[in-house]
C-alpha cells in the first residue's frame, strides 16, 4: 500500500510540473509576442514621423462637360524614402462628401490617378508628378501607405 502512494504522490508531482511547464510557456510566448508587436509598432511610428511632403502646382484642366484633371506636384519632405506608391489613397471632396480616386497606369480612366514620372522610390528632396482624373476638382488629398497626408486646392 505504501509504494501506491509513492507512486500516486510521483505522479501528482510530475503533473504539477507539466502544469506548471506549460503555464510557464505560455506565459514567456505571449510575452514575446506582445514585445515584438510593440517593436513594430514603434518603427511604424518612427517611420511615420520622418515622412513628409509637399503638394506644389496643384492646376485642374476641364477635359469635359463634367470631367477633370488634376496635376499636382508630389515632394518628399522627410527623411524616410517613399516607395510602394500602390499604398497611397488620393480623395477629391465635394459638396456631397469625398470621392476615392483608384490607381492606374495609364492615367486615362476615369475617377483615377497616376504618378507621370513613375520613380520606383522617392528619396529625400526627390518629387514626381501625380495625374488624377475626376468628375470633382475642388479640394484633394494625398495620403501616404502609413497614413501621413496632406491637401491643396487646385487652381485653374
Amino acid at each position: 500500500m505504501a509504494v501506491s502512494e509513492i507512486i500516486g504522490a510521483a505522479v501528482g508531482v510530475l503533473m504539477l510540473l507539466l502544469t506548471a511547464y506549460m503555464l510557464m510557456g505560455g506565459v514567456l510566448y505571449t510575452a514575446d509576442v506582445v514585445t515584438t508587436a510593440q517593436k513594430d509598432n514603434t518603427l511604424l511610428q518612427e517611420t511615420r514621423l520622418g515622412t513628409d511632403f509637399s503638394l506644389t502646382d496643384a492646376h485642374w484642366t476641364s477635359t469635359g462637360p463634367t470631367q477633370f484633371t488634376i496635376t499636382l506636384n508630389f515632394i518628399n519632405a522627410g527623411s524616410e524614402i517613399i516607395g510602394d506608391f500602390s499604398d497611397m489613397d488620393i480623395i477629391v471632396n465635394s459638396a456631397d462628401g469625398y470621392h476615392y480616386l483608384t490607381s492606374s497606369t495609364n492615367c486615362v480612366d476615369d475617377n483615377s490617378w497616376c504618378i507621370t514620372n513613375n520613380p520606383k522610390l522617392l528619396d529625400p528632396g526627390d518629387e514626381m508628378e501625380i495625374t488624377a482624373n475626376s468628375v470633382y476638382h475642388n479640394k484633394i488629398r494625398v495620403v501616404t501607405g502609413n497614413g501621413v497626408y496632406r491637401d491643396a486646392t487646385p487652381i485653374p
